[in-house]
């Protein structure tokens, strides 16, 4: 039992706000493209993405492992874009510092997902039991190259109106 849900369950739902993080990450940055904050989408992205990092404390452990320290980076990386967008409202240098921490937080939610799907999926298991194999190293950088291209784009276009601070949505 974890939070007063079965494993499995609690295991689903962790699963589904990062699948929702996702989607709604990947709107949000191909809507900086159009210059566009998209408020409701990017409360969405940044709260199912801060629950992702924080839910995936909660599964049983006995030593810090290697998706704790993404948590770690992705908690403090979405701190940033939370501080920049709803408390600074992307003044000065704090728009690229939003926009590189949403598409690095997206990115890292990203990893996580490619290297659970080499672990959970019987045919990418097959491929790269250990995760060391070139199919899996290969899937990671072409994520990563992906999103540093992405990362670049977003950071030149993205100059959405000064005289139109982002709103918390609640």
């Amino acid at each position: 039992m974890i939070l007063g849900m079965s494993t499995s369950t609690f295991t689903l739902v962790h699963v589904v706000l990062s699948l929702v993080g996702i989607f709604a990450g990947l709107v949000v940055v191909f809507g900086m493209f159009g210059s566009k904050k998209l408020d409701g989408w990017t409360a969405l992205f940044l709260a199912t993405t801060v629950l992702t990092s924080v839910t995936g404390f909660f599964f049983p452990f006995d030593k810090i492992l290697p998706s704790h320290i993404v948590g770690i980076i992705s908690l403090v990386v979405l701190a940033l874009a939370i501080l920049a967008l709803y408390a600074l409202h992307l003044a000065g240098p704090w728009r690229w510092i939003y926009v590189v921490s949403a598409v690095l937080a997206l990115y890292l939610n990203v990893f996580v997902g490619v290297a659970q799907a080499f672990q959970k999926l019987p045919f990418l298991a097959s491929l790269a039991p250990t995760q060391s194999e070139p199919p899996f190293l290969i899937a990671q950088a072409v994520v990563l190259v992906i999103f540093v291209g992405l990362g670049i784009a977003a950071v030149r276009a993205f100059h959405p109106p000064a005289d139109a601070p982002a709103s918390i949505v609640v």
